[in-house]
């Protein structure tokens, strides 16, 4: 019986050493003053990014940017006007409103009336909120032709401040929010920059962050491999990031549907990308992380905000230059436009919410001291939006090949304030039966045309079967635009024709039934440039 009691004794010991080992492995520690400066740092990390980098947005295209770029910490102001945060605060609010298990149903419709113009994968995605196209249809490629675009990695920022230490719980929110406005690689953008912020929370490593972010990614994603690519890049090239921007531009610069045959990129990988180029070459440096950054073109107020961002988590609002600080501070009480939040009361919610979801995922929290459950990352399940989808050519409707009218077709002319110069935009009709027969050779198309108020239905047919019915009505936040109003894409190689029947009908909001065509973009499937191309160092 002793000999019983004895071993039991020691067994339980064992168990109470184990488990004490255990729970100092799992967790990890960090004080509430640290969490909330970190917090803060990330959201200052935003700001100053984005308008370092505003005034050079889309000028540079396809090449390095070479001009000047004048920046003071005055300029942080400008951040209050700019959807890399208001629209992410609506998100904010959401949660705030409708709780943190609210479906993603209540954070699209919220989004989607806020008063604010969006573009790109945002704006189908509120026009697909309109036309009863929910998520996560709203954010695919069947519904949405920007599925890949930066606008969720633009987005995601504050996921990833309210999950220290805990990418799991970032991805999982930033897979439901993501799948609003993108699909595939513009999800894995947003999760990405997440899990970038959820491990600069504990570590200071820049390039031990990214290996650690990339973890949440699937690795089979072309997100995934051009990540890698920089950092083999880097490794290769580590003082000249102009050599390695011009290897990687060869490699990736013209994989991107939404931007398809022009120099435009607003891919989400190509331009996670130049933010990976940034930290990395930036070592740490805020001045030289934004620069570069910066310079390396495309959407480049938005990849500043991102790696700043970053910088801003590993040093905390407490770490970051004195003038940056201060430029936060002078405006720190302003509200964002088109929200609630200003500077100080977004880290302060962003704070709560970490703390609620530090304990939910099984965390310890006191006076002195924040204990967070470790979390090996888990990639989510692989998605692919346009796969073997090429570009091959646009042609414009005044263009006579391929386009064949039938009813009462009219140019729409517009005339330039500038020179008072007439061109002629887009055709439109308006009558029920009013047609138009596209005949193409390819595996997919997009009918690009205008999304007006005076926006009417039509009934689009491939190869004699009705695809879909689609209606041009557009006028939220007073935006018109020239978009993709239609597509369709993974068809049999080969000869095929599009009819697409104006209704003659409207929404009730709409004061006409027009339907305005303006060209159509012609893809192919074929292997894409990027999968067989070697670094120069390869070859």
């Amino acid at each position: 019986m002793k000999k019983t009691y004895v071993l039991l004794l020691l067994s339980s010991l064992i168990l109470i050493i184990s488990s004490c080992k255990n729970s100092t492995n799992d967790f990890r520690t960090i004080t509430p003053e640290v969490l909330k400066d970190k917090i803060a740092g990330g959201w200052a990390g935003k700001m100053i990014g984005v308008t370092y980098g505003a005034p050079t947005e889309f000028r540079a295209q396809s090449k390095i940017f070479g001009d000047s770029i004048m920046w003071k910490p005055a300029d942080i102001k400008g951040s209050l006007w700019q959807d890399d945060i208001y629209v992410q605060l609506t998100f904010l609010m959401s949660m705030d409103k409708y709780g943190l298990e609210a479906p993603a149903k209540k954070f699209q419709e919220m989004f989607a009336k806020a008063g604010y113009p969006l573009w790109h994968a945002n704006m189908q995605a509120r026009k697909n909120y309109y036309d009863s196209i929910f998520v996560p249809a709203s954010g695919s490629p069947e519904y949405n032709l920007h599925a890949d675009d930066i606008d969720f990695q633009i987005e995601a920022d504050y996921i990833g401040f309210m999950c220290p230490g805990m990418p799991n719980t970032a991805s999982a929110i930033a897979e439901k929010i993501g799948h609003i406005m993108n699909y595939g690689d513009g999800v894995y953008g947003g999760i990405f920059v997440a899990a970038l912020y959820s491990e600069a929370f504990f570590d200071s490593d820049i390039l031990q962050i990214i290996e650690k972010a990339l973890r949440s990614i699937p690795a089979e994603s072309d997100y995934f491999k051009i990540i890698k690519d920089v950092i083999k890049l880097h490794q290769q090239y580590p003082s000249d990031w102009k050599v390695a921007w011009k290897e990687l531009e060869a490699k990736w610069g013209d994989v991107d549907i939404c931007g398809a045959g022009s120099t435009f990129n607003i891919d989400a990988k190509l331009n996670g990308a130049y933010i990976v180029m940034g930290l990395l070459y930036g070592e740490g440096d805020p001045m030289k992380t934004l620069e570069i950054t910066t310079r390396c073109g495309q959407d480049s107020d938005c990849n500043p905000s991102n790696a700043m961002a970053v910088l801003g988590v590993i040093k905390g609002f407490s770490g970051l230059p004195p003038n940056m600080q201060s430029g936060v501070k002078s405006m720190g009480d302003s509200i964002f436009i088109n929200t609630t939040y200003s500077f100080n009361s977004a880290v302060v919610s962003s704070d709560k919410y970490a703390h609620d979801l530090i304990l939910r995922n099984g965390g310890n929290i006191n006076d002195s001291k924040i204990m967070i459950m470790t979390q090996t990352p888990l990639a989510p399940v692989p998605e692919v939006s346009f796969p073997n989808v090429v570009f091959d050519k646009t042609v414009s409707v005044f263009e006579g090949s391929g386009w064949k009218f039938k009813g009462d077709w009219k140019p729409l002319e517009i005339t330039s304030d500038k020179d008072k110069k007439i061109t002629k935009q887009s055709m439109y009709a308006e009558k029920a039966g009013d047609e138009i027969v596209i005949d193409f050779t390819g595996t997919g198309i997009s009918i690009e045309g205008n999304w007006f108020k005076d926006g009417g239905k039509a009934d689009i047919y491939v190869d004699g079967n009705l695809h879909r019915k689609i209606d041009t009505y557009y006028n939220f936040a007073n935006q018109q635009h020239t978009v993709s109003i239609w597509h369709v894409l993974n068809l049999r190689p080969g000869d095929h024709k599009v009819r697409i029947i104006v209704k003659g009908e409207k929404r009730p909001e709409s004061v006409g039934t027009r339907v305005y065509i303006t060209s159509m973009t012609i893809f192919k499937t074929a292997p894409k440039k990027n999968e067989e191309y070697r670094f120069s160092f390869e070859k």
